[in-house]
């Protein structure tokens, strides 16, 4: 129990200050995210010799990078939220709909799981904005569309599994609608699978979304984001590190400790790994 909690407290906190960062960053600096300066081009941040005017240093325009940071980690953390969202919904209900359909839908449902599956998402992300052109809309869509298969799969099996429980058939047998029925008694019993890998596909979601930033096929100008700027950074490691270090930085923390809180829930709310 105690090493649950040690598990569970350190990611928490960590992600509470990243969100507590997101939200009130604003009152940590009198900068606009998006003013430039050219006077102040490439100032090294206060831990670089730099003066907490810019606690965090500049970039090669002028603009404060502790500005540009909060507003940066607002919209990943918000876009991978949404996708997060959506893909979890999305999974959930063709996952219910495949576990009662013995026909075509549920045939052409597992089937979209298994070619989902096999193809790399980052592939089919590429390809759409590549023939589609680059959208908020569109790249909130394709945020949505990742990680679907690993809810429905999960949800399938367990509600399987939960089709056959005995309070189930009972309301079956007295003429208990299929969607009540999925409603009222299934979708309870997968909940727990739905929210631990909820957990899990967020940090890969924002894994997603700053690596096509990083490309320069997500957020664009006068917008940013983590992966944005890690992507501006990349071209000025060798005069201005900090521009690609501190938001990478800023990445690894926020991903690694909503994966290291994903990983505590499953240990608490699966019973076959609490048993172990």
């Amino acid at each position: 129990m105690a090493r649950w909690r040690l598990g569970f407290v350190i990611p928490a906190f960590l992600l509470g200050l990243v969100i507590a960062f997101a939200i009130f960053g604003d009152f940590l600096t009198p900068h606009d995210y998006g003013t430039s300066s050219l006077l102040n081009r490439n100032k090294p941040p206060v831990f670089a010799g730099g003066s907490w005017a810019y606690p965090l240093g500049t970039d090669g325009l002028g603009r404060d990078l502790l500005a540009r940071l909060v507003f940066g980690t607002r919209i990943s953390i918000g876009l991978a939220l949404v996708g997060t969202l959506i893909g979890a919904v999305l999974g959930t209900v063709l996952g219910l709909i495949a576990a009662r359909s013995n026909n075509l839908i549920g045939a052409l449902i597992v089937a979209g799981i298994d070619l989902q599956a096999a193809v790399p998402f980052m592939i089919i992300a590429l390809a759409t904005l590549a023939i589609f052109g680059n959208s908020l809309t569109l790249f909130v869509v394709i945020l949505g569309l990742y990680g679907w298969e690993n809810y429905a799969r999960l949800v399938r099996g367990s509600a399987m599994s939960a089709h056959t429980l005995p309070f189930v058939e009972a309301a079956r047998s007295i003429g208990v609608g299929a969607m009540t029925i999925d409603r009222r008694h299934i979708l309870p019993t997968v909940f727990n699978v739905v929210i631990v890998q909820a957990t899990l596909n967020f940090p890969q979601t924002i894994l997603l979304e700053s690596g096509l930033s990083f490309l320069g096929l997500g957020i664009q100008p006068p917008f940013t984001s983590l992966g944005q700027l890690l992507g501006e950074g990349r071209d000025s490691l060798g005069r201005a590190w900090w521009l690609a270090v501190v938001p990478g930085t800023l990445i690894f923390v926020t991903t690694l400790s909503v994966s290291l809180l994903g990983d505590a829930l499953r240990d608490r709310l699966d019973p076959t790994m609490r048993r172990g």
